[in-house]
């Protein structure tokens, strides 16, 4: 007995190969993280700097209070989800062993709608995020490590 396929069959099972699995959730909150709070090498570091960035990631509307974004290499963000890079902190939570050059952008007050006007602090700092199924998926605070 010989099976004849129809062209719309074979259609059909040639798009299911091609087609892109779609990104767990996790993923989603990862390049979320990552939109809000990755900058691999900026550029100035000032007011203006956060002027740009706020605005080009989408944080103007309304204006966001306080935002930092991280400086480096995605792959030590990564690794404090890790014990590589990173140990438990109060709860879920966990803090990075190395420090990171990290910019803080805060709103200089007035209205809450644009344009933003931002003050930018740029400083080396450990951080603190929350990690799911191995991925940075919530930025929580940094703080100044005690220079010995």
């Amino acid at each position: 007995m010989v099976m004849v396929l129809s062209p719309l069959f074979l259609v059909f099972i040639l798009g299911l190969g091609l087609t892109p699995v779609a990104p767990a959730q996790d993923d989603y909150r990862y390049i979320h993280f990552l939109t809000q709070h990755y900058d691999a090498k900026p550029k100035g570091r000032n007011d203006e700097y956060c002027f740009n960035m706020m605005k080009n990631r989408r944080l103007t509307r309304p204006c966001k209070d306080r935002n930092t974004f991280i400086h480096g290499n995605k792959n030590d963000i990564k690794a404090i989800c890790e014990d590589r890079n990173g140990q438990p902190y109060r709860g879920d939570l966990r803090i990075s062993k190395s420090e990171f050059q990290i910019t803080i952008c805060k709103h200089k007050g007035g209205s809450s709608r644009p344009p933003c006007r931002y003050g930018a602090t740029e400083d080396s700092r450990v951080i603190v995020v929350g990690c799911e199924n191995g991925l940075p998926v919530h930025f929580d605070e940094s703080f100044i490590t005690p220079r010995h």
